[in-house]
């Protein structure tokens, strides 16, 4: 029986207006794609908790002769951050009826810094479980079971949900029950899943 949910941010709960790609263009031009999927790459252990993000940024930037700062970049689009209204309400709805209601996401540092405070999500959470603290980020199976851990409940009692199949296969994996779901599909679609594992 399902009595908890764990929730991922970026795509489920929150989103980035128009995309990475667009918030990155005025800054970098053409090689936009190509500079992104490098910072993201380089920024891998950081999501593990493993050193600052922003001078790994910086030297990106140098790299593709940006001259914009690094802080300012990264105020501008890290933390562009869009709550989904319709996302929380049904946070809200979840926890009315009973069910504990958690966050599973990868963020450095930083932006899990903005996420508790800005965004309230430590308020609105009953566990929060940020890879950068728990040393370890999804698709990791020990991603789930460190979170099971704080959540201080069986693995097979959490309901896991992620807008990318990767991740929900490392759910899975570790034998926690995962959706794949993101905003965009509609919330007639979530409450079908979540019916489907008996959660109203």
């Amino acid at each position: 029986m399902i009595r908890h949910l764990l929730f991922d941010a970026d795509g489920v709960l929150q989103d980035l207006p128009g995309g990475w790609y667009a918030a990155i263009e005025p800054y970098v031009g053409a090689r936009t794609r190509e500079f992104l999927h490098e910072t993201w790459k380089a920024e891998l252990p950081m999501l593990a908790g493993d050193g600052d993000y922003l001078p790994v940024l910086a030297a990106g930037l140098r790299k593709y002769g940006v001259t914009t700062p690094a802080a300012e970049l990264y105020d501008a689009v890290w933390k562009r951050i869009v709550v989904i209204e319709e996302s929380i309400e049904v946070v809200h709805a979840l926890r009315r009826s009973g069910y504990g209601v958690h966050l599973g996401t990868n963020q450095e540092h930083r932006r899990g810094a903005h996420m508790r405070t800005a965004l309230g999500y430590d308020d609105l959470f009953d566990v929060s479980c940020y890879s950068h603290e728990l040393g370890v980020a999804k698709p990791d199976p020990q991603f789930f079971t460190q979170a099971a851990d704080r959540i201080s409940a069986p693995i097979d009692e959490i309901l896991f949900i992620d807008d990318r199949s990767r991740n929900v296969e490392g759910a899975r994996a570790a034998g926690m029950p995962a959706e794949q779901w993101d905003f965009t599909q509609g919330y007639d679609v979530l409450r079908a899943l979540l019916a489907g594992h008996g959660v109203s």
